[in-house]
């Protein structure tokens, strides 16, 4: 108990310094940190001015992780993200050149205005931690997390993300609007400047001490089973075409952990899926948007499907 005091202090600080830099959007900052801790990408979605790329800026910072940001317009190849090999004259021989991947936080600004040649390019390294150049192997350094923003589709020059680009990102989530009150307090900040995260909360060997924490949360095997069976609800929906894929339902797992510790628990319960489902889910699955079926989005067709699935009933008295 004692040293999950320990690192849910630790969570706390870096979530504090980030909503420095961030107004009004804790929620938003809890979640990224979720995915964090659960070793996964992230993908924010938005209309541009919103903060996307000021959240990515904030948690880099406030992690002390080594950090690239490249702006993914039209012209950006495969290889500004993968590196390349050049021959070097005087040593005779060809040397790699790293790209942007090389970095333990690689934030993609407006992933969806990239052609998809280059979006492909980051499969491997989000999915194996690695990139394979002329043949040579390049291991990521650890941690590695994509963290990418798009603007909403159909917004001027961007182009939809292929389903398996987006079943590796852990979660997708909106920032959306600020309040009144929110927004007032941004343009203050913009005087004088006051809000910039700029502290190091944490160590690379902190966070990834933190991300094995996490790893050891406890899931009862009721909790294993409720996620399967949301899982095959999903596929046997009237209201999707496309359900949750395995990587989904371990997505799924790996979030409730995270949210779990930062309620201060050492376990999961079926709340926490039910809290972390819609961010973890809802952006792999299809929605059936046909004209009889009404204006069914993702978001409304996992809500319809929890509904239905039974919530397990778990033993705290075992747990604890």
């Amino acid at each position: 108990m004692e040293e999950l005091e320990f690192y849910l202090k630790k969570a706390k600080r870096v979530m504090h310094e980030v909503k420095r830099s961030v107004v009004g959007k804790d929620e938003a900052v809890c979640k990224i940190l979720m995915a964090i801790l659960a070793r996964g990408h992230i993908l924010i979605e938005d209309i541009p001015g919103v903060g996307k790329t000021t959240m990515a800026m904030a948690f880099a910072k406030t992690l002390g992780l080594d950090c690239n940001r490249i702006q993914l317009t039209p012209d950006v190849m495969p290889s500004d993200l993968t590196g390349f090999s050049m021959y070097n004259k005087a040593a005779n021989r060809f040397e790699y050149k790293p790209g942007a991947v090389i970095c333990n936080i690689l934030i993609a600004d407006e992933i969806n205005r990239t052609s998809p040649k280059t979006q492909s390019a980051l499969l491997e390294a989000m999915e194996e931690g690695r990139v394979t150049v002329d043949g040579q192997t390049i291991e990521l350094p650890k941690p590695f997390i994509v963290m990418a923003t798009q603007n909403p589709f159909g917004s001027i020059g961007t182009q939809k993300l292929p389903e398996s680009q987006l079943d590796r990102f852990m979660m997708k989530l909106s920032l959306g609007y600020p309040t009144v009150e929110d927004e007032v307090a941004i343009l203050k900040s913009k005087k004088n400047k006051a809000r910039i995260a700029s502290e190091n909360i944490l160590s690379p060997r902190e966070l990834a001490d933190m991300q094995e924490y996490v790893d050891d949360i406890y899931v009862d095997d009721k909790i294993y089973e409720y996620v399967a069976r949301i899982a095959k609800a999903t596929r046997n929906s009237d209201e999707i075409v496309e359900g949750m894929s395995p990587r989904g339902s371990i997505s799924v797992i790996a979030m409730a952990k995270a949210e779990a510790f930062l309620r201060g628990h050492d376990y999961v319960l079926p709340s926490d899926i039910q809290y972390v489902l819609t961010d973890a889910v809802a952006h792999r699955i299809v929605a059936d948007n046909g004209l009889r079926k009404g204006n069914i989005t993702a978001e409304t067709a996992l809500k319809n499907v929890l509904e239905r699935v039974e919530v397990p009933r778990i033993d705290m008295k075992r747990v604890v």
